[in-house]
């Protein structure tokens, strides 16, 4: 096992994959920003390094910085955590070039993967459903609207390199896309240097389920069941559960070995997930895979008794799985929800520094956080603070749980989401499992526009 270990990430995972490396012996390295000198994850690592100002481009985002740490510190491995450089291709490829584990799959499989169209070619080669669309880049808007036609609206506009929203949009027609697609390229080159855009058909009011799987350097590749991800605004996650409460035990089976077959295509190894769109028929087609570790891997732990984490480490160093698929076990259910520094009406970040922080506390009650009354929240950095994590023997005393926890989750100086979060948890819709990916659409935004309507 590595005896040193550099983490290229900041925030609440840095400190999570710091947890891990403590309790099994491992040294750890912390990189950093100047405005985040007084972190967290600063203070717990063994040795931090500054990597320069501010801003991700500054810092975070800078892999010669990175590297020289890593080599001044002698660390052995590399963990990019999730965001910022995790599934950078040229990252991954540095590190091994320079003599560091990269812990995570090959640069090579990040690259293939990090492309929408390549990752939709290559699934289809695997046999693996994927939802109708195109599967190469479009020069224009004319080009998409030929294949618009040819798919059949509404159609879903995405750009090949995004991810959380970015360059997406429903579109209903022709005129919708010519003033959709010039605005979604230019965002999608924005902000990942790739334009490249393609279409998919719009599923309606479909499930975002995704599998979990881990592999080996010797091809021993696992599923660890599902986390069912639908609820979610502007295309981003806020909560996630597992089980899902809406697939069969056969959809289950058939969406984790789907997973298994799509990984062992790509030679992929370390954690990765498939994620899935799945409609009111439980068909299921494949939407993209993220190489690296999820933001809600905990509920995955939870179910299973696995520490994704260790697992990933011991992948990277060499180790084969020590557990085949009959031996993964399910128990209970889990929750997260992400706890986001922002005005809960308008969504906009709230910069700011703590000056309280109250924790709820109880049987079932997991906190995965990097902030403490006294933290500055930056507006440097993804508003994310924060994820609460409950589990229960069911569902609904997860739930429960859920609902009691957040009653109590009290913090001071900065606006949170927490009250979003106690609406969704309250409403019946939640609690019976009508959670599709309109979910905040259908009950919370159209009943705030409703009741500012009859005012």
């Amino acid at each position: 096992m590595f005896k040193k270990i550099l983490i290229a990430n900041r925030g609440e995972i840095a400190a999570r994959v710091m947890r891990t490396c403590r309790a099994h012996g491992i040294k750890t390295v912390s990189v950093y920003s100047e405005a985040d000198a007084e972190a967290v994850h600063v203070k717990h690592a063994d040795e931090a390094y500054l990597l320069g100002g501010p801003r991700v481009t500054e810092s975070y985002m800078k892999i010669d910085k990175i590297l020289e740490a890593a080599h001044q510190s002698k660390a052995e491995a590399i963990h990019p955590g999730y965001g910022l450089l995790s599934e950078n291709a040229e990252f991954a490829r540095r590190c091994e070039e320079e003599g560091f584990v990269f812990i995570g799959p090959s640069p090579e499989v990040i690259s293939e993967m990090g492309s929408k169209i390549a990752a939709r070619k290559a699934m289809e080669k695997a046999g693996v459903p994927v939802v109708p669309g195109i599967t190469r880049a479009l020069a224009d808007a004319e080009e998409a609207i030929e294949a618009a036609e040819t798919i059949g609206y509404p159609v879903m506009l995405k750009a090949s390199a995004g991810g959380g929203g970015i360059g997406m949009q429903v579109v209903y027609s022709a005129d919708e896309i010519h003033k959709a697609f010039e605005g979604n390229q230019k965002r999608a080159t924005d902000f990942f240097g790739d334009g490249a855009m393609y279409i998919e058909k719009f599923v309606e009011n479909p499930r975002h389920i995704e599998i979990q799987i881990l592999a080996d350097n010797s091809g021993n590749t696992v599923y660890l069941w599902e986390r069912e991800c639908s609820i979610q605004r502007r295309h981003q996650k806020v909560v996630e559960e597992a089980p899902s409460s809406f697939i069969s035990e056969e959809t289950r089976r058939k969406m984790g070995e789907a997973a298994v077959k799509a990984a062992k295509s790509i030679g992929y190894k370390n954690a990765g997930t498939i994620e899935f769109l799945v409609d009111a028929d439980q068909n299921f087609y494949f939407l993209e895979m993220n190489t690296r570790l999820q933001v809600e891997h905990p509920i995955t732990e939870e179910i299973t008794g696995l520490d994704l984490v260790k697992e990933q480490l011991d992948i990277a160093a060499g180790k084969t799985l020590t557990f085949a698929q009959q031996d993964v076990k399910r128990d209970g259910h889990a929750i997260e929800v992400r706890i986001y520094a922002e005005d809960p009406k308008t969504f906009f970040p709230s910069p700011g520094t703590i000056t309280k922080l109250k924790l709820p506390e109880g049987p079932g009650i997991r906190h995965e956080l990097a902030v403490h009354g006294e933290s500055i929240v930056t507006p440097f950095y993804d508003p994310m603070i924060a994820k609460l994590v409950v589990k229960g023997k069911d569902r609904d005393e997860a739930i429960d749980r859920l609902q009691e926890a957040l009653s109590t989750y009290h913090i001071e100086g900065i606006k949170t989401n927490i009250p979003m979060l106690q609406e969704v948890a309250a409403h019946e819709a939640f609690r019976s499992g009508d959670t599709t990916t309109e979910f905040v659409e259908k009950y919370l935004t159209k009943k705030k526009k409703k009741q500012k309507q009859t005012k």
